[in-house]
Formats: structure tokens, C-alpha cells, sequence
């Protein structure tokens, strides 16, 4: 299945938040392949098959508001 880049903008306070985001897509091994969480730019990278409903699913079970996301 081919593999997408999506970035979401994300509010984050500390390295807890960045941290939490992790741990739920790293649930998400092997259909995520790569996560690049970025505090200082508020930015939540990731490559995966699955769409992004999915991934936006999962950060928004973390608490954390998802102000936007785009396709790279």
C-alpha cells in the first residue's frame, strides 16, 4: 500500500504532550513508519498507509487540539 506524509499542526505545552503523541502512534507500528514530532514548531509529522482520519483520530484521543493538517 503506498505510504502518505501528512503534517499536523498541534498544540503543545512540554515534552509531555510531544511524548503522549508519540506513544499513541507508535501504537500504530508498522502501518506508521515514521513520526517526526517537532515541540518548537508545533508540528506533528508522519508517513503511514493508513489515512489520515486515522492519525488525527488518535492525536485528538491524546487531548491535544489539532488546529490543521496537510498532505506533503
Amino acid at each position: 500500500m503506498a505510504e502518505n506524509h501528512y503534517q499536523f499542526n498541534v498544540v503543545m505545552t512540554c515534552s509531555g504532550c510531544s511524548n503522549a503523541i508519540n506513544r499513541v502512534l507508535t501504537k500504530l507500528e508498522p502501518e506508521v513508519s515514521k513520526i517526526d514530532i517537532s515541540l518548537e514548531d508545533q508540528t506533528v509529522d508522519v508517513t503511514t498507509s493508513l489515512p489520515y482520519e486515522t492519525i488525527l483520530e488518535k492525536i485528538s484521543k491524546t487531548g491535544k487540539e489539532v488546529k490543521s493538517w496537510k498532505v506533503l
